[in-house]
């Protein structure tokens, strides 16, 4: 048996099926549309950016690129050398790069925030999982409860210990590890953003697995953003026109363990089981870093308490979607 991976989150960039031109006048000269396609921590990525210069947005491309290698091998639980793969391995690093103590501080404090409905520290469960479903001849009714009971014991979001001024973070006790997947996508995003911004780019929608729209296309118009239906990743939804938003969305169903789809990558910290294949939430936020993270806790987080947390954590509206539709709207 082996696990199931599409993608993370429930975002299809609709431009192009839309019948999206490649030209575009603005300001009395041709904007063509430069695109890059490639993958971010798993998940697929794109830079869409306009300009008239097709030179300068390749070289501006390339620089962005070049910081999300440096930064993916900060943050990928898949690279053995990366800074959290070394907590993970050795419970307790020093000199951590700037960046990693910045987003785990943020993913700490939306641990508070949302009452631990969203912990970083739910590795070991997640690894229960895995490790069951890519055994030779798996229970299809999932890991025991004594192998959860085992894995949730090591999961608490105030057992890392973070000292800012020397780099270091360290785990309470052995077994403890982290993930910062919900989280470092959107931030990659932004960071990505902002390099392209420093070489004078402006309309842009850069999605490293969190599409931000920065400023709108170069005729005016909103880029639209499609929110996939959870049983046809290809097929969307509804849609939403954005500038200067992001929009993140987590489903269960991005990373399947079993063959039925009853367990998948979203695990509750409370309880070690795992969110619904055929759901899924899209939170809209001014940046990816505040958007992604919390669109997990939003789809965890029991409703009557979704528009506390929505507030507290910086979101502006939080979208729920099964295969039959919008099936709730959260407003902040």
């Amino acid at each position: 048996m082996s696990v199931t991976y599409t993608r993370r989150r429930a975002i299809t960039v609709l431009a192009a099926a839309a019948g999206l031109p490649l030209l575009m006048r603005a300001n009395g000269a041709e904007a063509r549309l430069v695109r890059w396609e490639g993958t971010t921590l798993g998940a697929a990525s794109t830079i869409q950016l306009y300009h008239k210069d097709a030179a300068k947005a390749q070289a501006a491309i390339d620089a962005a690129l070049a910081e999300l290698a440096r930064l993916e091998a900060i943050f990928s639980v898949y690279r053995a050398d990366s800074a959290i793969s070394a907590l993970n391995r050795d419970g307790a690093i020093a000199g951590a790069p700037a960046e990693f103590v910045e987003l785990l501080t943020r993913a700490l404090t939306l641990a508070e925030l949302s009452d631990g409905v969203y912990d970083p520290t739910i590795q070991p469960v997640w690894q229960a999982y895995f490790r069951h479903f890519t055994a030779g001849s798996a229970d299809e009714a999932g890991p025991s409860d004594a192998v959860l009971r085992d894995a949730l014991a090591l999961v608490d979001w105030r057992g890392v210990r973070v000292d800012a001024a020397a780099g270091r973070v360290a785990f309470d006790r052995p077994g403890m590890g982290l993930t910062l997947n919900s989280g470092a996508q959107g931030f990659i995003t932004d960071r990505v953003a902002a390099v392209l911004r420093s070489h004078g780019f402006e309309q842009m929608l850069v999605d490293m697995g969190e599409p931000r729209a920065l400023a709108a296309k170069p005729d005016g118009s909103a880029w639209r953003i499609g929110i996939a239906d959870p049983a046809d990743p290809t097929r969307a939804v509804t849609h939403l026109d954005v500038v200067d938003r992001c929009v993140s969305t987590s489903g269960g169903y991005g990373t399947v363990f079993d063959a039925q789809s009853r367990f998948t990558h979203l695990i509750d910290p409370r309880t070690g089981r795992t969110a619904p294949a055929l759901a899924g939430v899209s939170v809209v936020a001014k940046t990816a870093t505040q958007a992604d993270g919390l669109s997990t806790a939003m789809l965890l987080a029991a409703p009557e308490k979704r528009q506390a947390l929505l507030r507290a954590a910086g979101g502006e509206r939080a979208i729920y979607v099964t295969p039959s539709g919008v099936v709730a709207t959260v407003e902040a």
